[in-house]
């Protein structure tokens, strides 16, 4: 049967109640969110990364490259794209797929390769698509085939889910014109390192119970192409509103926002699966759940965080509370000597500023903050200089603390990054000057000396709206001084104050980086003060509510 609906590769990926309000009629002019900045950044990098990579292909393989241009319009790009394959071109970039309005598909890929009397489809991604290891099935730039990849020793493959599910949305499209290339489905992704091309066997049981990606898409794109007719047709929805990761940026938000609140819905305190498993059970409010016994049985397998702390969780939000303790008493091992550690990426490029705050028993270093930062566009070997520096001043203070009989100790706010960074930066820059080995490092982060706040927050209170620093500090009555603070937007600031972007570097980011660095140091300083002084035991204790 021939579908009014027509959807692209993004759909399978996406909430369903967000495919059902981009096909509703009704909703059209309805008000959304405005674009999210930090996203639009993303989507620039991307395509600035796959016109990167196209031009070095298309040096690489010489006159057999065609491109066809992506600011034409859609149906002018699918005729050239038609007219280039059915010629032969050996090597297609940007086409338009041919529009599958049986199967209700539209779309495009990055690149067709033509192997035999058909076509592979290849995506470039700005994303890691493999690890150090071996096993990958890769090929050179220069000799994109599948047929010719070998069994990379130094290599091992990213799942990657969303690349897999495009890939297959692009196959499905190919076999629907007749173009696709004999033999096993296979799709290859070029990846952020941009130096070779990842093969995915599109029909391997690598998805969970013993699923191919074909089979997992065909199955997702079924349901989302029903929720999009029905919703197209005014028929009753099968998709309604549910709070779930995506929403944050999601430009549907307010929309469900209100249905939700109206609702009370119980993914206003759960997400994801939890939420749809209790109201499977009739326990779809906030108020229901809170009525549970947290010492019982749950009436559903939770998957997102324990049973009692989700009824505590409900109770903590029918009292407009966003954070309750969990314990009577909260506490946080101090030392003579602190010093709370912040370190600021770009992304999978390095680590770019090392910020400090050293507060405490006079050891002779001036006590505040001080960074140790390069500017020079990531990766940078001057990511090295700065590195050594941190670490040579973070030892000489513990060397001073212990050479006066003083205690030491470090912090930091979520460990997982400072740690990745602390042992890939010793690995990276090994001989270079104040740069220490692994062993040494991983000695550290694995001491005493090394604490973790994020931890006591995890332990010790219930956070309704999250755990992160940005969402805890304020309740120690601590403020950012940037209104737009926040690890995605430093993202921007970051490509502004490198230059990055073409533009001399900007002076105000980098001051402004500065700022909001040491402002991430002084709100772990505050939020230990606060536990200490006794301020965390006017948050609500959860047992009292």
């Amino acid at each position: 049967m021939s579908s009014t609906v027509l959807l692209d590769a993004g759909v399978v990926s996406r909430c369903r109640r967000r495919v059902h309000l981009e096909h509703d009629p009704t909703m059209a002019d309805v008000p959304k969110a405005p674009p999210d900045p930090t996203a639009e950044q993303r989507k620039a990098d991307a395509a600035a990364h796959r016109r990167a990579i196209a031009d070095r292909m298309a040096r690489l393989v010489g006159p057999d490259w065609t491109e066809i241009p992506r600011n034409a319009p859609a149906a002018d790009r699918e005729r050239a794209t038609l007219a280039v394959v059915r010629a032969g071109a050996r090597f297609v970039w940007a086409p338009q797929l041919p529009t599958d309005p049986t199967g209700g598909r539209r779309g495009s890929v990055d690149l067709l390769v033509r192997v035999g009397e058909g076509y592979v489809p290849i995506l470039v991604v700005r994303h890691k698509v493999t690890d150090p290891g071996s096993g990958a099935r890769t090929s050179p730039l220069s000799e994109p085939f599948p047929d010719g990849a070998r069994t990379d020793p130094l290599r091992k493959g990213r799942a990657q889910p969303r690349d897999q599910l495009r890939l297959a949305h692009a196959v499905r499209m190919l076999q629907a014109a007749g173009l696709m290339a004999l033999g096993r489905a296979t799709g290859g992704v070029v990846g952020l390192d941009a130096d070779v091309v990842f093969w995915h066997d599109l029909e391997a049981p690598t998805w969970p119970g013993g699923r191919t990606a074909l089979q997992e898409y065909d199955s997702r794109f079924a349901d989302r192409l029903a929720v999009a007719a029905a919703a197209a047709a005014g028929a009753e929805p099968l998709a309604r509103p549910s709070r779930i990761v995506e929403c944050r940026t999601c430009p549907w938000w307010p929309i469900c926002e209100t249905a939700l609140r109206g609702a009370r819905d119980v993914s206003l305190v759960l997400r994801g699966e939890d939420a749809v498993a209790l109201r499977a059970a009739g326990i779809d409010t906030v108020d229901k759940l809170a009525e549970l016994d947290p010492t019982t049985e749950p009436p559903v397998p939770m998957v997102g965080m324990p049973y009692p702390d989700a009824v505590l969780l409900a109770r903590a939000w029918l009292h407009d509370r966003s954070l309750v303790r969990r314990s009577r008493s909260v506490e946080v091992p101090r030392a003579d000597v602190e010093v709370d550690v912040d370190m600021e990426s770009f992304g999978d490029s390095g680590a770019y500023m090392w910020g400090c705050w050293l507060s405490g028993a006079d050891i002779g270093e001036p006590a505040g903050y001080r960074a140790f930062v390069t500017w020079d566009p990531l990766p940078t070997d001057d990511e090295a200089r700065s590195f050594g520096e941190f670490w040579t001043w973070l030892t000489s203070v513990r060397l001073r603390a212990r050479a006066r009989g003083l205690t030491f100790r470090a912090y930091c706010y979520n460990e997982l990054a400072e740690n990745r960074w602390l042992l890939a930066s010793a690995e990276r820059f090994a001989g270079k000057p104040g740069i220490p080995d692994v062993t040494t490092v991983q000695e550290f982060i694995s001491s005493t000396q090394w604490f973790d706040l994020f931890g006591v927050v995890r332990e010790q209170f219930l956070c309704a709206h999250g755990r992160g620093l940005k969402t805890i500090a304020p309740a120690a009555g601590f403020t950012y001084r940037d209104p737009e603070a926040g690890g995605e937007n430093s993202m921007r600031w970051y490509r502004a104050a490198a230059g990055m972007d073409g533009e001399p570097p900007d002076e105000s980011q980098r001051a402004r980086l500065l700022r909001y660095n040491e402002d991430d140091v002084r709100a772990t300083y505050t939020l230990r003060n606060w536990i200490t002084d006794g301020g965390a035991e006017r948050i609500p204790y959860v047992g009292d509510l």
